[in-house]
């Protein structure tokens, strides 16, 4: 197959994930392009200083081609220059899939404007076009009060109906999120739930590299060592983990919260950190890393975690974080519901802490640090969960032959569903 990957804000393991997420996109591409298909990513350059003179660059990242656009974007940037960005990328990655030709073209969220060059793309070339739904957008702005206004929201509405309509398949990180592409209207048997995956090598590392990182810290040194390493955007509610550790200190103040990453609210997250006289007490804060460095503090945590703000609609979500503890073996806490809390009763891979009452939560949390079997016994079970339904050849092997089903299924004459 020759395909059209388009994702506005695709990343690099060695990049700082900083303004874009997971490598998901990536690490699917780079293994189609293994088994021999070829692959074109069509993204954006976010962090684009001066614009080359026509707009595009290439380059070829472990055989994918990739085609790059300059869009200034970051998590901090404010939602009407979100929606600019959007638009801007949408219309410029339209011209470019067109130019590319291709046997299937595969857009990705978020935005949801990537639909429009989607569908354009696949309207001009006559090829099927497989959507992938990363988050339940437009409900998602809505239910936090980012997208306002009656037309803004018909607007969002109209695109999301469109994007699947158009769509020959498409694909969704979790059951919660196909539950909602059907509550549009979309035939759930050509929904197909594809989760984020556990990089399996990457994360396979000795434990020489945790004991390393614990090293470089004074302030670690062998103490336990409770992380975050993800976004501090608004809907992550990282401040829940300042608060955390506020209460934890009280009970054992030798236990270490360490949160790294960037994003809109790292400036206020630690502030309140200061406020509660916990940063560099107990609660201490890096930067955005690279993939291949997170490796190496999930390699020296005793527990890492996954946050949201109180949030129901957040519990479909398929964080990449969860799926990067479980691949380093890693006991897991969250603070929300939904099927990762299912998985983690389910295995023992980890807890489930309370989102509304912290006082319980580090109660919870102190009470599995200072049990080291159960520590040990969490991480083991973590790794066994991602090595039996999370592996990423697995599952990309399941993309492969959604993208295959959707070509056979365009050329018998079934488009649209």
């Amino acid at each position: 197959m020759k395909i059209i990957y388009l994702h506005q804000y695709f990343s690099l393991p060695s990049e700082l994930p900083s303004q874009a997420g997971g490598t998901r996109s990536y690490e699917m591409a780079r293994r189609m392009v293994a088994w021999g298909h070829e692959v074109h990513m069509v993204t954006s350059r976010r962090d684009a200083g001066t614009k080359p003179p026509n707009g595009w660059t290439e380059s070829t990242e472990s055989g994918i081609q990739v085609h790059w656009y300059p869009v200034t974007y970051s998590n901090a940037t404010p939602f009407k220059k979100r929606i600019r960005a959007f638009l801007k990328f949408a219309f410029q990655s339209t011209r470019k899939a067109m130019s590319l030709g291709g046997d299937v073209v595969f857009a990705t969220s978020t935005p949801l404007t990537i639909a429009l060059p989607g569908v354009f793309t696949a309207w001009r070339r006559r090829i099927p076009m497989v959507f992938e739904v990363r988050d339940l957008w437009p409900e998602l702005p809505i239910a936090v009060g980012a997208l306002k206004g009656r037309i803004p929201i018909a607007l969002a509405r109209w695109l999301e109906r469109f994007a699947y309509r158009n769509a020959t398949r498409v694909v969704a990180l979790s059951q919660g999120m196909k539950d909602g592409v059907v509550r549009i209207g979309y035939h759930g048997d050509h929904v197909h739930v594809i989760p984020n995956s556990a990089d399996l090598d990457l994360f396979g590392i000795p434990a020489e590299a945790g004991y390393q990182f614990r090293c470089r810290f004074e302030w670690l040194q062998d103490r336990p060592l409770v992380v975050y390493t993800g976004t501090f955007g608004l809907m992550n509610g990282v401040d829940y983990l300042v608060q955390l550790a506020a209460k934890v200190r009280e009970i054992m103040p030798e236990i270490r919260f360490l949160a790294c990453g960037d994003g809109a609210k790292f400036d206020e997250v630690q502030g309140l950190a200061r406020q509660l006289d916990v940063l560099d007490r107990n609660f201490f804060m890096l930067h955005s890393m690279p993939k291949l460095e997170i490796k190496d503090v999930l390699s020296a945590a005793d527990m890492a975690t996954s946050l949201f703000i109180n949030l129901p609609a957040m519990w479909a979500n398929s964080a990449n974080k969860f799926f990067d503890a479980l691949a380093s073996g890693t006991a897991v806490a969250i603070n929300y519901q939904g099927w990762q809390a299912d998985l983690l009763n389910e295995t023992g891979a980890g807890i489930v802490i309370s989102v509304d009452n912290i006082d319980q939560a580090a109660h919870d949390i102190v009470t599995k640090v200072r049990d080291k079997a159960w520590i040990k016994a969490a991480g083991k079970a973590a790794r066994q969960l991602a090595e039996e339904r999370f592996s990423r050849d697995e599952l990309t092997k399941r993309l492969e032959q959604v993208l295959e089903g959707a070509i056979y299924q365009y050329q018998r004459g079934s488009r649209q569903l």
